[in-house]
């Protein structure tokens, strides 16, 4: 029975096979021979070459097996003819968190691994006027066969239109659905700043400072807006100097704790809206002999491996950075996505607060 299987197997995908004689063949085939007498397209037919995973069992084995019984040898150059794109998938990304772009990237090769497809990444600065020129011609000289966006860049409708004018597949990573869901992974920031502030005021802290990012990142509105709309629906409202603009950065971190340790009264808590700015609060709360979480409460957003780091570890918002990569080029590895998909809620991962010993009723 099992020696049997095989045989059956083999002969039940030759009898599929035309026979040499009615190949019509008359010199050595080529990948468009192979392809017409499969029945499938020559991208079908180039992702057999590569060993790529997006090909049904049963049409790879009788693609291999014709190529075998025509001795076919695939051309160097066969390698990424499906669209003229190669097995490569990029990573674009304009943010100053290192630790972010680390853990993007563990998840994106999380889900790349065995697949046959490799991750080429893309720094680039939005802020200058050819940013996007400089990420279309990376994407068209690299072939990629799918993009993955992350903020800020992923924030850009002129990039993302830029992606769909010249074909190329693209999720888009962000804190609110900005595309069709095929394109979208959102990471629901406000919800989860909402439920910090939410945990602020119920240890008791009046109060309150907070250290935002950049203005224009979607997150920092995201964020931001989360947490003074979630105090403000338990009675306090955080006065405009209250309110730092950093940068996501520990530097700026060091500054607006600096800028809003100086007020009379002098804030319980503060809520950084990344853990590297939370970092920087610790530093200036050192500097002025105050301890955390005894004078001071922190809560930070992301819960990269610093804030475990940290003393006192840090209460932060654990936003599941790698898995959210994985997520992705999970998407770009899929069917190309139908015109249905529009109507259907894009994919979302779910922040959660993560209470360590940065934080405690205030004093008295």
């Amino acid at each position: 029975m099992t020696e049997s299987a095989p045989r059956t197997r083999r002969s039940r995908t030759a009898s599929l096979l035309p026979a040499p004689e009615d190949t019509g063949l008359t010199g050595k085939a080529t990948i468009n021979d192979i392809a017409r007498l499969t029945g499938v397209s020559k991208k079908t037919v180039s992702r057999v070459i590569n060993n790529s995973p997006l090909v049904h069992p049963e049409t790879r084995e009788k693609v291999l097996a014709l190529m075998k019984q025509l001795g076919y040898t695939p051309d160097p150059q066969a390698r990424g003819l499906a669209f003229r794109r190669s097995f490569l998938i990029g990573l674009v990304y304009d943010n100053p968190t290192a630790q972010y772009i680390v853990n993007m990237q563990y998840g994106a090769l999380d889900a790349l691994r065995d697949s046959g497809y490799e991750l080429v990444v893309h720094p680039c600065d939005s802020s200058k006027e050819d940013y996007i020129d400089g990420v279309r011609r990376f994407v068209q000289q690299q072939k990629l066969h799918g993009v993955i966006l992350i903020p800020r860049v992923s924030e850009d409708e002129q990039l993302a239109a830029a992606l769909r004018e010249i074909g190329v597949r693209y999720v888009r990573i962000a804190s609110v659905p900005m595309d069709a869901a095929a394109h979208m992974l959102v990471t629901q920031d406000r919800q989860a700043s909402t439920e910090a502030a939410n945990y602020i005021e119920s240890l008791g802290h009046r109060t309150i400072g907070l250290i935002t990012g950049p203005r224009r990142y979607r997150s920092t509105i995201e964020r931001g807006g989360g947490f003074l709309g979630g105090l403000d629906a338990r009675g306090i409202k955080l006065p405009p100097d209250y309110i730092f603009e950093g940068g996501y950065t520990f530097d700026s971190g060091v500054a607006g704790a600096e800028y809003l340790l100086a007020k009379s009264p002098r804030p319980t808590a503060i809520f950084a809206c990344n853990d590297e700015m939370a970092a920087g609060v610790y530093k200036a709360a050192m500097r002025r002999g105050l301890s955390i979480p005894g004078d001071l409460s922190v809560v930070g957003f992301d819960d990269s491996p610093l804030a475990a780091q940290l003393w006192p570890a840090l209460t932060t918002i654990h936003s599941p950075t790698r898995d959210v990569g994985r997520q992705a080029a999970q998407m770009l590895l899929g069917e190309e996505p139908s015109s249905e998909a529009a109507a259907v809620a894009p994919r979302a991962v779910n922040p959660q607060l993560v209470v360590r010993d940065s934080t405690q009723r205030p004093k008295g």
